[in-house]
């Protein structure tokens, strides 16, 4: 039973919910105190955009995993919110009758304002595959920063929209090393299953996962890891996993089966536009401003905040520059960006109160990725689910958990292919450009070196054991690994350090973080349920405290 009903003060009566699983098998009537205004009816969500002038009791910049959270938690607290996305709405669909474009067919839906592709295996068969779409504010923002490319979700509903799903909770002893300053213990008996509960997550049916073609290239990928001597786990994800089934029975139409991934999913997925915000708009509380993106924070009389925000047309022009107030701000455009208006905002003296801490801490989770071709007695399929269901477990010894991740081609590759997520130490610092008033990130790809032999740790041995090679066609020429990337940003505005040990920004009363900057570079396994445990805890905590 879901119960996300706040009861007595604040919203710490909210009943515990099933655990539903680990790594290993694999928000009160009042408003919020101060100058935080309470909401005197429930109202329809509204339509329109925010409006110049406007006064909002709670605005939360971005419609990710940390910022829905707190919008549906404020919303049941009874408090009016705003939140605003610089992403589209991703809610009508395009010429071809669907919303998402196909991972093998990118178009101008695909990419955020770019005008040639910039796909994370870049090469096929020794052939470049990047191609020339229009500029538009699609999906997938491959953001580049000196050292590496960070990919993002850009729309309602954050990465939700653009990941594989895989929702992960750490393994209780590798937690410390993750969020020192917080509880395990709670943690692990109350956010994490409320997180896991919220998400919808589930596992695939392993008798189902026997016979299921659109599985071969896991099974393969288990057979290998365990004839090594690799531990091989079923791995969560919020993927409707009976639509899965329908979909290889031919009874609904393809959707993961199709290869739909990297750019949405249209059918099966339960992306945050379907659990949290879904839940967040039906309060009556909660308002959504898309194609908006907020350009400044600054103090305002009465101990309110200023917000400028810009309002973008399909190119990524400015339409419109709004100023609105706000009783509380909470930051949740995920860790770069999130960490890029931080730094910027102290930087110009629009929040001079903010700490050294802002900027710091930021880190790749580790990610690299690498194929192997296998013998022609090992073939993955042609048809290959774009959800994975599983990873290989050598975290303790060799530092690395690395997900079986498919290769949707639609063609046999003989290829397995992984995701690796590592014990990376490197991590990288955001800092204001006054010159080009750009924020820039330090990151070099040399520090990539650690994931690479972390991940060796595990694909060495397997390739010994079964006498085969890497891949070397996928992320260029003759180039094995895909060091270039991450799916995985975190860190940036650090948890008890650029803020107090529940996401109050320091020097700023009102203002919050609340998404994966708060996480210092690594979480171990798939970041998303982590940033939404946590913001499950923080937005309870301030809810109660400063009611």
């Amino acid at each position: 039973m879901n119960d996300d009903s706040p009861r007595g003060t604040g919203l710490r009566g909210v009943s515990r919910r099933r655990f539903i699983t680990g790594t290993g098998s694999f928000l009160g009537s009042a408003a919020l105190a101060g100058q935080l205004t309470p909401a005197h009816a429930a109202t329809p969500a509204a339509a329109a955009v925010i409006e110049p002038g406007a006064h909002v009791p709670a605005l939360v910049i971005g419609t990710g995993y940390g910022g829905s959270v707190a919008a549906l938690r404020l919303a049941q607290a009874g408090v009016d919110v705003h939140m605003i996305e610089m992403g589209m709405a991703w809610d009508t669909p395009g010429s071809d009758g669907k919303i998402f474009a196909n991972t093998t067919s990118p178009d101008h839906r695909s990419y955020w304002l770019r005008t040639r592709t910039k796909q994370p295996l870049s090469n096929f068969l020794g052939f470049p595959i990047d191609k020339d779409v229009p500029r538009y504010t699609g999906i997938l923002d491959a953001e580049e920063m000196g050292g590496i490319i960070v990919y993002q979700g850009r729309g309602v509903g954050g990465g939700s929209l653009v990941n594989g799903g895989m929702a992960v909770t750490p393994k209780r002893e590798n937690f410390a090393a993750v969020l020192p300053s917080v509880d395990a213990a709670q943690m692990y008996s109350v956010y994490y299953p409320r997180a896991n509960a919220g998400l919808g997550v589930g596992t695939v049916d392993p008798t189902w996962f026997e016979t299921a073609d659109c599985y071969q290239y896991a099974r393969v990928g288990r057979k290998h890891a365990q004839r090594s001597g690799f531990p091989f786990v079923f791995v969560p994800d919020v993927y409707d996993w009976d639509y899965m089934e329908q979909e290889a029975a031919g009874t609904v139409p393809k959707s993961a089966l199709a290869g739909e991934i990297l750019y949405g999913n249209n059918y099966g997925k339960k992306s945050l536009q379907k659990t949290y915000l879904a839940r967040a708009k039906a309060t009556g509380r909660v308002s959504i401003s898309p194609l908006h993106k907020v350009t400044s924070v600054a103090p305002a009389t009465g101990g309110r905040y200023t917000v400028v925000i810009d309002q973008l047309n399909t190119t990524g022009g400015t339409t419109a520059t709004k100023t609105v107030t706000a009783d509380r701000v909470f930051f949740a455009a995920g860790s770069v960006g999130t960490s890029k208006l931080l730094v910027r905002l102290k930087a110009t003296g629009a929040l001079p109160g903010l700490n050294s801490e802002v900027g710091k801490g930021w880190g790749d989770n580790g990610n690299v990725m690498c194929g192997r071709a296998n013998h022609l007695w090992d073939p993955t399929g042609a048809v290959q689910s774009s959800i994975p269901c599983s990873g290989i477990d050598n975290w303790a010894a060799g530092g690395a958990f690395a997900e079986v991740a498919p290769l949707p081609t639609g063609i046999e590759t003989f290829a397995s292919f992984y995701l690796s997520i590592t014990k990376n130490p490197h991590r990288a610092q955001f800092s204001y450009n006054a010159g080009t008033g750009n924020v820039d990130l330090n990151w070099q790809t040399a520090w990539k070196q650690p994931s690479i032999d972390m991940a060796k740790t595990i694909f060495d041995k397997i390739n010994a054991k079964e006498g085969t090679i890497y891949r070397t066609d996928l992320f260029g020429t003759y180039k094995i690994w895909g060091d270039h990337l991450t799916y995985h940003p975190l860190g940036g505005a650090v948890l008890n350090k650029a803020t107090d040990n529940y996401g109050r920004l320091h020097g700023h009363p009102g203002l919050y973080v609340i998404d994966g900057a708060l996480i210092p570079g690594n979480t171990s396994v798939n970041p998303f349920v982590t940033i939404t445990a946590l913001a499950e805890r923080n937005i309870e905590e301030i809810i109660a405290a400063d009611l």
